[in-house]
């Protein structure tokens, strides 16, 4: 069996903690085994390390999360990444295509699907596991895994089996129909038929998939399909494929599931009412405060509330009134103010423009020690770093130096540089330019021995 697992999101939704980079399954406010705080992708990560899963593991993703992929789970996790974003259809059908043409993997193998961040316990995952016994079983196209409710919740979406068949299987049942997010009252009736929650994992073949590639006229061979991908139609993999599959079977896991997609439903898993620099008053019941700033913030008896800071906004709502923030949001393009890379994390200070119409943006840069930059060049801006701590290298244009504590360095567009961190470096960077974007980076080399040998080979170090 292999294991597809879906990353994507745009972060509405738990803003401001959450962007377009950072959506909610990179934010760390959950305690992990040892009292750590993790997120809900290495929470993901390390049950699928603990059931032997991870090495059967892929991660389908966009490029905005490459970088805090790598900087959460390491260098090793297997990605295949979207050139650009166009639903779970596409999506599904490039790690599909991945596997079939660059991982050589059978087309008999059962591939399963799901979501990189379900909240579960890690008998969920052994569930996963026995998808491939029941689409041999039952012969299925499809075999999903249904949740056992335990409210009649309007959140989520049913699955109804069929009755008739459930009797038959002791552990599966044909699909008799999917209903999205019900009321109430249509959702306890569906319970009484014995309908599960849709949790979105399902598997299916390899073979099923690659032959409707096929009769979709749509390459089947890596590459190609990522040079075509952009023609691929943006839509979900529930209106392309299951809609029109025949022959469904679902199989029901009763143990713990919750879907963390809200400041309400994430706040319920949180060990601590206080994360980062605050204070909270006794008679502030079920109130959480969630602060990624360097100010304290005092909450004063009120109750029910979520008060989240970053550097992208401010938050102060009531819980049952938090998911609003995705609708309220749906057009705002403000650039991420805070991102994770594989090197350490960068948080943006200041942005403005100048009186020669330049754009002048202050970052706040943490490198971590051993890590490092590509060796990149901009073509828009130019760059002033300023080290306030920490030791590095830098090589700037071929020359190899050392970093310290109040060193400035003057990066002048086009110039090729690279820093690697000795101790934890922090960096304050001042970009100036006609267009700062973080596309902006002609990126030459990314290991640092590959920079350093290619370097002496353009016989560039002096």
């Amino acid at each position: 069996m292999r294991i597809v697992l879906l990353s994507g999101g745009s972060g509405k939704r738990l803003w401001p903690l959450s962007n377009d980079t950072r959506s909610k399954q990179f934010l760390k406010v959950l305690e992990g085994p040892e009292g750590q705080t993790e997120s809900m992708v290495q929470r993901v990560w390390r049950q699928l390390q603990h059931t032997g899963l991870s090495e059967q593991a892929t991660i389908a993703t966009s490029k905005p999360q490459v970088e805090i992929l790598r900087s959460q789970l390491g260098d090793e996790v297997d990605l295949v990444v979207e050139p650009e974003r166009r639903d779970t259809f596409p999506a599904i059908a490039l790690a599909a295509v991945y596997l079939y043409s660059v991982q050589g993997v059978s087309l008999n193998e059962t591939v399963a699907v799901l979501p990189v961040d379900p909240y579960v316990e890690e008998s969920f995952f052994y569930k996963v596991t026995e998808l491939e016994g029941v689409l041999d079983e039952s012969g299925a196209e499809l075999a999903l895994i249904g949740v056992k409710p335990t409210y009649p919740s309007e959140k989520y979406g049913y699955i109804i089996p069929d009755q008739h068949e459930a009797e038959k299987h002791n552990h599966y049942a044909k699909v008799s129909r999917f209903q999205e997010k019900p009321c109430e009252t249509e959702a306890a009736e569906m319970i009484e038929q014995s309908a599960l929650w849709n949790c979105g994992v399902f598997a299916f073949k390899l073979n099923y998939l690659i032959n409707l590639l096929i009769s979709l006229e749509l390459p089947i061979q890596y590459e190609e399909m990522l040079k075509q991908y952009g023609r691929l139609q943006k839509i979900s993999f529930d209106y392309q494929v299951v809609e029109k599959a025949s022959h469904i079977v679902v199989t029901p896991y009763e143990g713990y599931w919750k879907d963390l997609g809200t400041w309400n439903t994430l706040t319920d898993e949180m060990s601590t009412h206080i994360v980062g620099k605050g204070v909270m008053t006794n008679s502030s019941v079920n109130t959480h405060l969630i602060n990624e700033l360097n100010i304290p913030v005092c909450v004063l008896g009120v109750s029910n509330l979520i008060v989240a800071t970053s550097p992208d906004g401010i938050l102060v709502s009531e819980k049952e009134a938090s998911p609003q923030i995705k609708e309220i949001l749906k057009d705002d393009t403000q650039r991420p103010m805070y991102e994770e890379r594989r090197w350490g994390c960068y948080k943006v200070l200041d942005y403005t423009r100048n009186a020669r119409g330049e754009e002048v943006l202050t970052k706040r840069i943490i490198v971590g020690a051993d890590k490092n930059f590509s060796y990149q060049y901009h073509l828009k801006r130019n760059e002033v770093w300023t080290v306030v701590s920490g030791q590095g290298e830098l090589i700037l244009d071929g020359e190899l130096r050392l970093l310290n504590q109040g060193d400035v360095i003057s990066i002048l567009a086009g110039s090729k540089h690279s820093v690697k961190a000795v101790t934890e470096l922090e960096i304050i960077e001042v970009q100036m330019g006609s267009e700062l974007v973080e596309e902006d980076i002609v990126r030459i080399e990314m290991e640092w021995t590959d920079i350093i040998q290619n370097c002496v080979n353009w016989g560039e170090t002096r």
